[in-house]
């Protein structure tokens, strides 16, 4: 969809102004299959904990459930289950955010998960025998955690070759993040020497006309760069990073679920898929573990909105998770300016309106030098005819004439154009912050504008029969704003030839085709963005013909 858009602007303006400007948004690498290295470890050792004491019973008592015993986190911000099959992750549920707009509707299930082998963060060995399907003692049934409080579970069990493996778990009251640390003790009578596998697992199946802001699938921090794999990737087999991995998860469009290192606790990971889930096996660096002895590898995991701030706070350049394209560095300022601007207004809408008029009077010197270029060129074209006509069999001499013709009237034949190309990555920016910003998800505006980040459907769903509109949505939101573009268009025709005034009066019909299953939010910015040009271009209109 990103395309679309992104080409019916620059056909606009190559038709307008017959200066051609390609932006495609760059493409995250996503690194090929390497051999995972081994690695000295670089994980904190600890004391370890009494392993002279008989290690807690694994076995499962008649009042356990099948799969183990469900212990619930409940905190101000999540409801987390958790197993003491594998000590793992069971469900994990968003108090804030729901599945719809409805009053009625249910809170975000990011992990949701009913089968044993499913459950996420499960701990493997390699080269130190573990058994991931142990069933852990815990120090509590059920724990609540206030906002400002930390407290913390601990899962422990002991492996048939009698290593003994404690996780902890550490929730804090009004944060997404979580603490995990796991600690392992050789109590055998020979050294050890491997590494621990920390297994996410989520639910992933190919989405049906994904486009690239519809996001869903695995996700990683690795050699500095964000690497997001899609389906059709996981497809061709494996793929291994082990270079500087900072983090990796699981994301949608809207949220994310990952495991952040600690002191240097991610050697490598391994992203693969199993039927209809994908893994991320995060692998310790190399442990090497003398009789007796025990070590600790920490983590940091996070279940939450990819709100921007929120990211950010967690450290480890999560927030790089959201992709704003080449223009980040105006995406996030405008982000930030978008949700200041809510703070007063206590609407979304409200706020876009409010940033699109800033950003027009901010741009008014340049369009009102690109009006009066365009003005200045259309005074010259039938002198610039005569001067075709002349020299139609002689271009170099045209050339030249025509330029001396520029020189004598102190026309740029480029100032037409070049004060609009300043202002495209500020409205890209603009765009790929409001199509993919989490603080428009079910955020009212006013009318029947209930969801700014869903698109407008008040007059419901085009019907089948009709080429190429058969399924889209339709509202009256797209609808006004392709009219004003007519309008729009209708005021600079007599900047332009008559030829390229027709091409370009069909370019209102081609934006609101593209615009029908765009959020209402980045809708309602073009609408407002339209009526602020059209009264502008009246305005500078009217001045040019006075002077």
């Amino acid at each position: 969809m990103e395309k679309r858009v992104l080409l019916a602007i620059l056909l606009s303006m190559v038709v307008m102004y017959g200066y051609s400007f390609l932006v495609t948004p760059p493409k995250k690498n996503a690194q090929t299959q390497k051999t995972v290295q081994t690695q000295q470890s670089t994980v904190q050792l600890k004391p370890s904990f009494n392993v002279g004491q008989p290690a807690p019973a694994m076995t499962k008592t008649a009042s356990e459930p099948q799969g183990g015993k469900d212990v619930v986190v409940e905190t101000d911000l999540y409801t987390a289950v958790f197993s003491t099959n594998g000590a793992a992750l069971k469900k994990i549920i968003l108090k804030k955010f729901r599945t719809t707009t409805a009053p009625d509707a249910k809170p975000i299930a990011f992990i949701d998960e009913s089968e044993p082998d499913n459950y996420s963060l499960r701990t493997f060995g390699s080269g130190i025998p573990l058994d991931p399907s142990a069933v852990f003692s815990v120090n509590v049934d059920a724990l609540q955690v206030g906002k400002g409080e930390k407290k913390s579970i601990e899962f422990v069990a002991r492996s048939s070759s009698g290593d003994v493996l404690k996780k902890t778990y550490t929730f804090t009251g009004g944060e997404y993040g979580i603490g995990l640390e796991q600690q392992v003790v050789n109590t055998s009578a020979a050294a050890q020497d491997g590494s621990l596998l920390l297994v996410e697992k989520n639910h992933f199946v190919q989405v049906p006309g994904e486009s690239r802001y519809d996001v869903h699938g695995p996700t990683t921090f690795a050699d500095n760069a964000v690497q997001s794999l899609k389906f059709a990737d996981l497809a061709k087999g494996a793929k291994t990073f082990d270079k500087s991995v900072l983090w990796s998860g699981f994301e949608d469009k809207y949220f994310l679920g990952a495991a952040m290192g600690l002191n240097g606790s991610i050697a490598a990971v391994q992203i693969r898929q199993t039927n209809s889930y994908a893994e991320n096996v995060i692998s310790s660096p190399r442990l090497s573990l003398a009789p007796g002895a025990g070590a600790t590898v920490a983590y940091k995991l996070y279940y939450g909105p990819k709100d921007l701030d929120i990211l950010k706070a967690q450290g480890s350049r999560l927030e790089e998770v959201i992709n704003l394209g080449w223009f980040s560095a105006i995406a996030k300022p405008l982000l930030h300016i978008l949700k200041f601007f809510y703070k007063f207004t206590g609407n979304y809408g409200l706020a876009i309106i409010i940033i699109t008029v800033i950003i027009k009077a901010l741009f008014y010197p340049l369009t009102n030098q690109s009006y009066k270029s365009m003005k200045d060129m259309q005074k010259l074209q039938p002198k610039m005819a005569e001067l075709r006509e002349k020299y139609k069999n002689d271009r170099d001499a045209m050339n030249r004439s025509v330029m001396e013709l520029y020189k004598t009237h102190k026309v740029n034949p480029m100032g037409g154009c070049l004060p609009m190309l300043i202002q495209i990555p500020v409205f890209i920016a603009l765009y790929r912050a409001l199509m993919s910003s989490i603080e428009l998800r079910h955020a009212p505006f006013m009318l029947w504008i209930h969801d700014l980040s869903a698109p407008d459907t008040l007059f419901g769903i085009i019907p089948k029969g009709i080429p190429f509109l058969a399924g889209m949505p339709l509202g009256p939101l797209p609808l006004l704003m392709g009219a004003t573009m007519v309008i729009q268009q209708k005021m600079t025709q007599s900047t332009m030839d008559p030829a390229q005034a027709r091409i370009m009066m069909a370019m209102p019909f081609i934006f609101t085709f593209v615009f029908l299953n765009f959020p209402s939010g980045l809708v309602l910015y073009w609408l407002v963005n339209n009526v602020l040009t059209i009264a502008q271009q009246a305005y500078i209109n009217k001045t040019l013909k006075e002077s």
